[in-house]
């Protein structure tokens, strides 16, 4: 059987993402942990910076000509034919508080002569939860836990009555809030996950839908691919 056409992509994204771990699991519950506040007003740490630094220097040595676009340190993508997308720790107030749910979202995008983008490898690496998801255009998904590997499938649920719901919480729908309130009262169950763990959940099967008022391309690039294959 013939290799996967990014094999070699999805490789080096795994190598990224022990990058990550190692430097974000060593800075996770420190006591030393430097916590500052962005223009945004959401919250960074010194590890979200040492994850996205540790990957830029990977990538400047094993992909120089590839494009990058990171949460913490802006991009540089103009003209590239691919280009990677970082967010070195998704979930941070949940890093900084000592909720295990957070992850490194890694993701590579290709586009098209004619402009079309498209991610076609992806990981959401979480190593406090001892998990790993990831997928590569046309080769399906997977999670990495403890060691085993297993394919994942969406589930069959197609009614909203028989759904259940993740999300983060309820701030920043504006207007669109009576809308989301109704499609929370009509499904079977709710929860409030959010970031990350709601949309691999969905990937997994064991969530039907994940809701978000509004997102930036690192919060999602690497989920679009592991939630579409």
């Amino acid at each position: 059987m013939s290799e996967s056409k990014y094999a070699e992509d999805l490789a080096l994204a795994h190598l990224l993402a022990d990058i990550a771990d190692s430097i974000s699991l060593d800075r996770y519950q420190s006591l030393d942990l430097v916590i500052t506040t962005k223009p945004d007003n959401t919250p960074v740490t010194d590890a979200d910076r040492a994850v996205e630094t540790a990957i830029r220097e990977a990538l400047a040595t094993h992909r120089p000509n590839d494009g990058l676009l990171g949460e913490e340190f802006g991009s540089d993508i103009t003209g590239a034919k691919r280009y990677w997308v970082i967010d070195p720790i998704d979930g941070t107030k949940n890093f900084m508080r000592g909720v295990p749910t957070w992850a490194t979202l890694i993701a590579l995008v290709e586009v098209a002569e004619d402009g079309t983008q498209e991610v076609v490898v992806g990981i959401a690496s979480s190593p406090a939860l001892a998990r790993r998801w990831y997928a590569s255009c046309c080769e399906g998904a997977y999670v990495t836990f403890n060691g085993q590997s297993r394919k994942l499938a969406v589930s069959q649920v197609s009614s909203i009555t028989d759904a259940s719901v993740a999300y983060s919480d309820f701030v920043g729908f504006g207007s669109r809030l009576n809308a989301f309130n109704s499609i929370l009262s009509t499904a079977w169950r709710t929860r409030g996950m959010g970031d990350f763990w709601s949309h691999v959940l969905v990937a997994e099967g064991a969530v039907d839908i994940a809701i978000e008022p509004t997102l930036a391309v690192w919060d999602m690039a690497a989920l679009d691919i592991i939630v579409r294959e």
